[in-house]
Protein backbone atom coordinates (compact mmCIF):
# COMPACT_ATOMS: atom_id res chain seq x y z
CA UNK A 1 0.00 0.00 0.00
CA UNK A 2 1.29 3.45 -0.98
CA UNK A 3 1.20 6.20 1.32
CA UNK A 4 0.59 10.10 0.62
CA UNK A 5 1.20 12.48 3.25
CA UNK A 6 -0.50 16.09 3.44
CA UNK A 7 0.66 17.39 6.87
CA UNK A 8 1.33 15.41 9.86
CA UNK A 9 -2.22 14.81 11.54
CA UNK A 10 -3.90 13.53 8.21
CA UNK A 11 -2.98 11.41 5.17
CA UNK A 12 -4.67 9.39 2.21
CA UNK A 13 -3.57 6.38 0.82
CA UNK A 14 -4.94 5.66 -3.03
CA UNK A 15 -5.24 2.05 -3.85
CA UNK A 16 -3.98 1.46 -7.61
CA UNK A 17 -4.19 -1.01 -10.41
CA UNK A 18 -3.38 -0.97 -13.88
CA UNK A 19 -4.26 -3.01 -16.99
CA UNK A 20 -2.53 -2.86 -20.13
CA UNK A 21 -4.87 -3.02 -22.83
CA UNK A 22 -3.61 -3.02 -26.64
CA UNK A 23 -2.62 0.52 -27.53
CA UNK A 24 -2.84 2.79 -24.21
CA UNK A 25 -1.82 1.64 -20.79
CA UNK A 26 -4.80 1.92 -18.34
CA UNK A 27 -4.69 3.12 -14.81
CA UNK A 28 -7.44 2.35 -12.40
CA UNK A 29 -8.26 3.77 -9.38
CA UNK A 30 -10.63 3.80 -6.55
CA UNK A 31 -12.75 7.04 -7.49
CA UNK A 32 -13.44 8.40 -4.32
CA UNK A 33 -10.05 8.13 -2.79
CA UNK A 34 -8.77 9.85 -6.08
CA UNK A 35 -11.40 12.70 -6.02
CA UNK A 36 -10.44 13.18 -1.97
CA UNK A 37 -6.64 13.61 -2.63
CA UNK A 38 -7.32 16.27 -5.61
CA UNK A 39 -9.90 18.32 -3.46
CA UNK A 40 -7.23 18.67 -0.54
CA UNK A 41 -4.48 19.53 -3.52
CA UNK A 42 -7.30 22.27 -4.64
CA UNK A 43 -7.13 23.64 -0.83
CA UNK A 44 -3.50 24.86 -1.26
CA UNK A 45 -2.68 28.53 -1.85
CA UNK A 46 0.94 28.10 -2.51
CA UNK A 47 1.58 27.08 -6.01
CA UNK A 48 5.05 25.73 -5.72
CA UNK A 49 3.32 23.58 -2.60
CA UNK A 50 0.50 22.29 -4.92
CA UNK A 51 2.95 21.18 -7.68
CA UNK A 52 4.82 19.42 -5.05
CA UNK A 53 1.88 17.17 -4.32
CA UNK A 54 1.00 16.90 -8.08
CA UNK A 55 4.56 15.13 -8.04
CA UNK A 56 3.49 13.21 -4.85
CA UNK A 57 0.31 11.63 -6.85
CA UNK A 58 2.35 10.88 -9.82
CA UNK A 59 5.17 8.95 -7.92
CA UNK A 60 2.33 6.80 -6.49
CA UNK A 61 1.55 6.21 -9.55
CA UNK A 62 4.84 5.16 -11.50
CA UNK A 63 6.07 3.76 -8.54
CA UNK A 64 3.06 1.31 -8.88
CA UNK A 65 4.59 0.09 -11.62
CA UNK A 66 7.12 -1.80 -9.50
CA UNK A 67 4.66 -3.18 -7.22
CA UNK A 68 2.41 -6.40 -8.95
CA UNK A 69 0.79 -6.78 -5.79
CA UNK A 70 -1.00 -3.59 -5.91
CA UNK A 71 -3.65 -5.16 -7.82
CA UNK A 72 -5.02 -6.19 -4.32
CA UNK A 73 -4.98 -3.20 -2.85
CA UNK A 74 -8.35 -1.40 -4.82
CA UNK A 75 -10.98 -1.24 -2.46
CA UNK A 76 -13.52 -3.82 -3.25
CA UNK A 77 -16.29 -1.68 -1.90
CA UNK A 78 -15.33 1.57 -3.53
CA UNK A 79 -16.26 3.11 -6.97
CA UNK A 80 -13.39 2.52 -9.40
CA UNK A 81 -12.71 4.73 -12.59
CA UNK A 82 -10.15 3.75 -15.49
CA UNK A 83 -8.03 6.45 -16.55
CA UNK A 84 -5.46 6.41 -19.92
CA UNK A 85 -2.19 6.51 -18.03
CA UNK A 86 -0.72 9.38 -20.65
CA UNK A 87 -3.76 11.82 -20.34
CA UNK A 88 -3.62 11.62 -17.07
CA UNK A 89 0.08 12.41 -16.88
CA UNK A 90 -0.60 15.05 -19.50
CA UNK A 91 -3.42 16.79 -17.14
CA UNK A 92 -0.72 16.30 -13.98
CA UNK A 93 2.05 17.69 -16.05
CA UNK A 94 -0.31 21.19 -17.41
CA UNK A 95 -0.62 21.73 -13.34
CA UNK A 96 3.50 21.11 -13.11
CA UNK A 97 4.12 23.76 -16.28
CA UNK A 98 1.68 26.18 -14.67
CA UNK A 99 3.29 29.65 -13.79
CA UNK A 100 0.36 31.22 -11.33
CA UNK A 101 -1.61 29.50 -9.09
CA UNK A 102 -5.13 30.78 -10.36
CA UNK A 103 -3.97 28.31 -13.63
CA UNK A 104 -2.79 25.57 -11.64
CA UNK A 105 -6.33 25.82 -9.59
CA UNK A 106 -8.26 25.80 -13.22
CA UNK A 107 -6.52 22.93 -14.64
CA UNK A 108 -6.72 20.65 -11.48
CA UNK A 109 -10.48 21.35 -11.11
CA UNK A 110 -10.89 20.50 -14.74
CA UNK A 111 -9.08 17.06 -13.83
CA UNK A 112 -11.09 16.88 -10.69
CA UNK A 113 -14.46 17.46 -12.92
CA UNK A 114 -13.61 15.15 -15.24
CA UNK A 115 -12.99 11.98 -13.10
CA UNK A 116 -16.09 12.89 -10.75
CA UNK A 117 -19.28 13.53 -12.78
CA UNK A 118 -19.51 12.91 -16.82
CA UNK A 119 -20.73 15.67 -19.36
CA UNK A 120 -22.10 14.45 -22.17
CA UNK A 121 -24.66 15.93 -24.97
CA UNK A 122 -28.16 15.20 -26.11
CA UNK A 123 -26.46 13.52 -29.20
CA UNK A 124 -23.75 11.16 -28.18
CA UNK A 125 -21.43 9.73 -25.72
CA UNK A 126 -18.97 11.53 -25.36
CA UNK A 127 -17.87 12.48 -21.82
CA UNK A 128 -16.72 16.04 -22.87
CA UNK A 129 -15.03 16.46 -19.09
CA UNK A 130 -12.40 13.88 -21.12
CA UNK A 131 -12.14 14.47 -24.43
CA UNK A 132 -8.91 14.60 -24.72
CA UNK A 133 -8.72 10.01 -24.50
CA UNK A 134 -11.45 10.34 -27.65
CA UNK A 135 -8.52 10.69 -29.64
CA UNK A 136 -10.24 7.67 -32.14
CA UNK A 137 -12.83 10.09 -32.89
CA UNK A 138 -11.88 12.18 -35.86
CA UNK A 139 -12.74 15.75 -36.09
CA UNK A 140 -10.82 17.28 -38.81
CA UNK A 141 -12.65 17.78 -43.22
CA UNK A 142 -10.06 15.90 -44.53
CA UNK A 143 -10.25 11.83 -44.29
CA UNK A 144 -7.52 9.80 -45.14
CA UNK A 145 -8.10 5.66 -44.89
CA UNK A 146 -5.16 3.19 -45.86
CA UNK A 147 -7.79 0.37 -46.30
CA UNK A 148 -11.26 -0.66 -45.79
CA UNK A 149 -12.12 -2.47 -42.72
CA UNK A 150 -12.48 -5.78 -43.36
CA UNK A 151 -13.02 -7.19 -39.97
CA UNK A 152 -16.10 -9.48 -39.01
CA UNK A 153 -19.12 -9.61 -41.33
CA UNK A 154 -17.18 -6.60 -43.59
CA UNK A 155 -16.22 -8.50 -46.52
CA UNK A 156 -16.04 -6.02 -49.16
CA UNK A 157 -18.07 -8.35 -52.07
CA UNK A 158 -21.16 -5.70 -53.14
CA UNK A 159 -19.74 -3.16 -55.56
CA UNK A 160 -20.80 0.41 -54.56
CA UNK A 161 -20.54 -0.38 -50.77
CA UNK A 162 -18.77 2.27 -48.66
CA UNK A 163 -16.13 2.15 -46.19
CA UNK A 164 -17.21 1.06 -42.89
CA UNK A 165 -15.24 3.41 -41.11
CA UNK A 166 -17.80 5.70 -41.97
CA UNK A 167 -20.87 4.66 -40.11
CA UNK A 168 -18.83 4.11 -37.16
CA UNK A 169 -17.53 7.50 -37.00
CA UNK A 170 -20.63 9.14 -37.61
CA UNK A 171 -22.66 7.04 -35.32
CA UNK A 172 -19.75 7.79 -32.54
CA UNK A 173 -20.44 11.53 -32.85
CA UNK A 174 -24.22 11.63 -33.10
CA UNK A 175 -25.89 9.04 -31.96
CA UNK A 176 -25.99 7.60 -28.04
CA UNK A 177 -25.81 4.08 -27.25
CA UNK A 178 -29.77 2.54 -28.19
CA UNK A 179 -30.63 5.28 -30.32
CA UNK A 180 -31.90 4.05 -33.86
CA UNK A 181 -30.22 4.53 -37.24
CA UNK A 182 -31.88 4.55 -40.59
CA UNK A 183 -30.00 3.67 -43.87
CA UNK A 184 -32.59 3.95 -47.12
CA UNK A 185 -29.67 2.61 -49.39
CA UNK A 186 -28.62 -0.56 -47.45
CA UNK A 187 -26.62 -2.24 -49.97
CA UNK A 188 -24.65 -4.61 -48.32
CA UNK A 189 -25.52 -3.64 -45.10
CA UNK A 190 -22.51 -2.37 -43.76
CA UNK A 191 -24.38 0.34 -41.71
CA UNK A 192 -26.81 -1.82 -39.62
CA UNK A 193 -23.08 -4.33 -38.72
CA UNK A 194 -21.49 -0.95 -37.51
CA UNK A 195 -24.45 -0.03 -35.55
CA UNK A 196 -24.66 -3.53 -34.24
CA UNK A 197 -20.95 -3.28 -33.14
CA UNK A 198 -21.65 0.36 -31.13
CA UNK A 199 -24.86 -0.60 -29.64
CA UNK A 200 -27.02 1.00 -31.92
CA UNK A 201 -30.72 -0.33 -33.42
CA UNK A 202 -30.39 -0.24 -36.71
CA UNK A 203 -33.59 -0.05 -39.81
CA UNK A 204 -32.09 -0.14 -43.31
CA UNK A 205 -33.91 -0.17 -46.56
CA UNK A 206 -33.02 -1.88 -49.81
CA UNK A 207 -33.92 -2.10 -52.97
CA UNK A 208 -32.73 -5.12 -54.47
CA UNK A 209 -34.14 -8.52 -52.88
CA UNK A 210 -31.46 -10.28 -53.29
CA UNK A 211 -28.97 -8.03 -52.06
CA UNK A 212 -31.11 -7.50 -48.98
CA UNK A 213 -31.12 -11.22 -48.69
CA UNK A 214 -27.22 -11.20 -48.64
CA UNK A 215 -27.09 -8.29 -46.44
CA UNK A 216 -29.23 -9.72 -43.63
CA UNK A 217 -27.18 -13.05 -43.47
CA UNK A 218 -24.00 -10.76 -42.90
CA UNK A 219 -25.93 -8.85 -40.55
CA UNK A 220 -26.62 -11.66 -38.66
CA UNK A 221 -23.30 -12.80 -37.96
CA UNK A 222 -22.23 -10.03 -36.43
CA UNK A 223 -22.22 -10.82 -32.80
CA UNK A 224 -24.88 -9.04 -31.00
CA UNK A 225 -23.10 -7.96 -27.78
CA UNK A 226 -25.53 -5.09 -26.88
CA UNK A 227 -29.01 -7.00 -27.21
CA UNK A 228 -30.37 -4.20 -30.15
CA UNK A 229 -32.19 -4.48 -32.92
CA UNK A 230 -31.00 -4.46 -36.87
CA UNK A 231 -33.79 -5.03 -39.30
CA UNK A 232 -33.43 -5.15 -43.22
CA UNK A 233 -36.74 -4.00 -45.50
CA UNK A 234 -36.87 -4.36 -48.80
CA UNK A 235 -38.51 -1.62 -50.84
CA UNK A 236 -38.40 1.71 -52.28
CA UNK A 237 -37.31 4.11 -49.89
CA UNK A 238 -38.86 7.12 -51.83
CA UNK A 239 -42.56 5.62 -51.02
CA UNK A 240 -41.91 3.37 -48.06
CA UNK A 241 -44.17 3.64 -45.03
CA UNK A 242 -42.02 3.52 -42.23
CA UNK A 243 -44.94 3.95 -39.22
CA UNK A 244 -45.51 0.11 -38.86
CA UNK A 245 -41.81 -0.31 -38.48
CA UNK A 246 -41.33 2.68 -36.12
CA UNK A 247 -45.34 1.14 -33.94
CA UNK A 248 -43.46 -2.64 -34.34
CA UNK A 249 -40.88 -1.08 -32.03
CA UNK A 250 -42.51 1.36 -29.99
CA UNK A 251 -40.40 4.21 -31.39
CA UNK A 252 -41.50 7.75 -32.54
CA UNK A 253 -38.39 8.89 -34.71
CA UNK A 254 -34.98 7.68 -35.81
CA UNK A 255 -31.81 9.59 -34.34
CA UNK A 256 -29.86 9.67 -37.37
CA UNK A 257 -30.36 9.31 -41.28
CA UNK A 258 -27.50 7.62 -43.42
CA UNK A 259 -27.99 7.76 -47.25
CA UNK A 260 -24.85 6.58 -49.41
CA UNK A 261 -27.47 6.23 -52.86
CA UNK A 262 -25.58 5.18 -56.07
CA UNK A 263 -23.57 7.84 -58.25
CA UNK A 264 -26.28 8.09 -60.85
CA UNK A 265 -25.10 5.61 -63.21
CA UNK A 266 -21.20 5.15 -62.71
CA UNK A 267 -22.13 1.99 -61.45
CA UNK A 268 -25.60 0.19 -62.71
CA UNK A 269 -26.97 -1.75 -59.73
CA UNK A 270 -29.60 -3.49 -62.02
CA UNK A 271 -30.40 -4.23 -65.31
CA UNK A 272 -33.39 -2.76 -66.10
CA UNK A 273 -35.49 -1.89 -62.46
CA UNK A 274 -37.10 1.80 -63.18
CA UNK A 275 -36.84 2.27 -59.50
CA UNK A 276 -33.18 1.93 -59.12
CA UNK A 277 -31.71 5.54 -59.23
CA UNK A 278 -28.41 3.69 -61.26
CA UNK A 279 -30.84 3.86 -63.88
CA UNK A 280 -31.97 7.21 -64.85
CA UNK A 281 -31.42 8.06 -68.09
CA UNK A 282 -30.27 11.63 -66.69
CA UNK A 283 -28.80 13.98 -64.00
CA UNK A 284 -31.89 16.02 -63.44
CA UNK A 285 -33.92 12.53 -63.44
CA UNK A 286 -31.89 11.09 -60.73
CA UNK A 287 -31.75 14.19 -58.73
CA UNK A 288 -35.74 13.82 -58.52
CA UNK A 289 -35.49 10.44 -57.62
CA UNK A 290 -33.49 11.30 -54.94
CA UNK A 291 -35.07 14.30 -53.73
CA UNK A 292 -38.12 11.73 -53.26
CA UNK A 293 -36.07 9.49 -51.01
CA UNK A 294 -35.35 12.98 -49.02
CA UNK A 295 -38.88 14.27 -48.31
CA UNK A 296 -40.10 10.44 -47.22
CA UNK A 297 -37.68 9.77 -44.91
CA UNK A 298 -36.95 13.09 -43.54
CA UNK A 299 -40.48 13.11 -41.17
CA UNK A 300 -38.57 10.37 -39.46
CA UNK A 301 -36.10 12.03 -38.18
CA UNK A 302 -35.63 13.81 -35.15
CA UNK A 303 -35.95 17.06 -34.76
CA UNK A 304 -32.06 18.49 -34.25
CA UNK A 305 -30.73 15.37 -35.43
CA UNK A 306 -28.76 14.26 -38.16
CA UNK A 307 -28.76 13.32 -41.75
CA UNK A 308 -25.40 11.59 -43.23
CA UNK A 309 -25.00 12.14 -46.99
CA UNK A 310 -21.74 10.21 -48.55
CA UNK A 311 -22.16 10.81 -51.93
CA UNK A 312 -19.15 11.52 -54.89
CA UNK A 313 -19.30 13.46 -58.21
CA UNK A 314 -18.91 12.24 -61.89
CA UNK A 315 -17.51 12.75 -65.22
CA UNK A 316 -19.39 12.69 -68.26
CA UNK A 317 -18.44 13.13 -71.79
CA UNK A 318 -15.48 15.37 -71.10
CA UNK A 319 -17.14 17.37 -68.28
CA UNK A 320 -17.11 17.17 -65.02
CA UNK A 321 -20.89 17.12 -63.08
CA UNK A 322 -21.15 17.87 -59.50
CA UNK A 323 -23.29 15.67 -58.72
CA UNK A 324 -22.31 15.83 -54.53
CA UNK A 325 -23.33 19.53 -54.59
CA UNK A 326 -26.55 18.72 -56.71
CA UNK A 327 -28.01 16.92 -54.18
CA UNK A 328 -26.39 18.51 -51.28
CA UNK A 329 -28.80 21.24 -52.52
CA UNK A 330 -31.65 18.74 -52.60
CA UNK A 331 -31.14 17.89 -48.98
CA UNK A 332 -30.90 21.93 -48.22
CA UNK A 333 -33.77 22.21 -49.95
CA UNK A 334 -35.81 19.85 -47.40
CA UNK A 335 -35.43 21.83 -44.39
CA UNK A 336 -31.76 20.92 -43.34
CA UNK A 337 -28.91 23.41 -42.24
CA UNK A 338 -25.29 22.03 -43.53
CA UNK A 339 -22.84 21.49 -40.67
CA UNK A 340 -19.64 19.79 -42.36
CA UNK A 341 -18.71 18.86 -45.35
CA UNK A 342 -15.81 16.09 -44.94
CA UNK A 343 -13.63 14.82 -47.99
CA UNK A 344 -12.54 11.22 -48.11
CA UNK A 345 -9.87 9.97 -49.64
CA UNK A 346 -10.84 7.28 -52.73
CA UNK A 347 -7.56 5.64 -53.26
CA UNK A 348 -8.93 1.81 -53.38
CA UNK A 349 -11.87 1.71 -55.20
CA UNK A 350 -12.60 -1.53 -56.96
CA UNK A 351 -13.10 -0.17 -60.51
CA UNK A 352 -9.83 1.73 -60.49
CA UNK A 353 -7.72 -1.20 -58.40
CA UNK A 354 -4.66 -1.81 -60.24
CA UNK A 355 -5.04 0.72 -62.85
CA UNK A 356 -3.17 3.43 -61.90
CA UNK A 357 -1.03 4.21 -64.82
CA UNK A 358 -4.30 3.84 -67.25
CA UNK A 359 -6.29 6.10 -65.09
CA UNK A 360 -3.20 8.85 -65.31
CA UNK A 361 -2.80 8.28 -68.88
CA UNK A 362 -6.69 9.39 -69.17
CA UNK A 363 -6.54 11.98 -67.09
CA UNK A 364 -3.29 13.10 -69.29
CA UNK A 365 -5.22 12.90 -72.01
CA UNK A 366 -8.71 14.33 -71.79
CA UNK A 367 -7.58 17.09 -69.29
CA UNK A 368 -9.12 16.09 -66.55
CA UNK A 369 -8.12 14.95 -62.85
CA UNK A 370 -8.35 11.43 -61.67
CA UNK A 371 -11.01 11.13 -58.76
CA UNK A 372 -9.91 10.33 -55.76
CA UNK A 373 -11.99 11.84 -52.88
CA UNK A 374 -15.97 11.38 -51.97
CA UNK A 375 -17.90 13.68 -49.93
CA UNK A 376 -19.26 13.03 -46.55
CA UNK A 377 -21.48 15.84 -46.06
CA UNK A 378 -23.54 16.31 -42.63
CA UNK A 379 -26.91 17.87 -42.54
CA UNK A 380 -29.06 19.22 -39.05
CA UNK A 381 -32.94 18.80 -39.10
CA UNK A 382 -34.22 22.51 -38.55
Amino acid sequence: MIEMKFNDSSQLTIPIREEMPKFNSVVILNQEKLIEVLEEIEKIDNVNLMKNRILALKAIINNYNNDREGLLNIDSNGETISLRRDILFSELNQILESQTLERAQYYLKRLKNGIKEEKTSKINDINLHRWKEYDDILTDSLWLFDKRNTSGAHLGWYWGNFIPQIPHQMMLRYTKKDDWVLDTFLGSGTTLIESKRLGRNGIGIELNAEVANKAEKLIQMEANKYDVISNVIIGDSRTIDLKPTLQKYNINKFQLLIMHPPYHDIIRFSKDDKNDLSNTETTEEFLEMFKAVVNNVTSYLEKGRYLVLVIGDKYSKGEWIPLGFYCMQEVLNSGYLLKSIIVKNFEETRAKRNQQELWRYRALVGGFYVFKHEYIMLFKKK
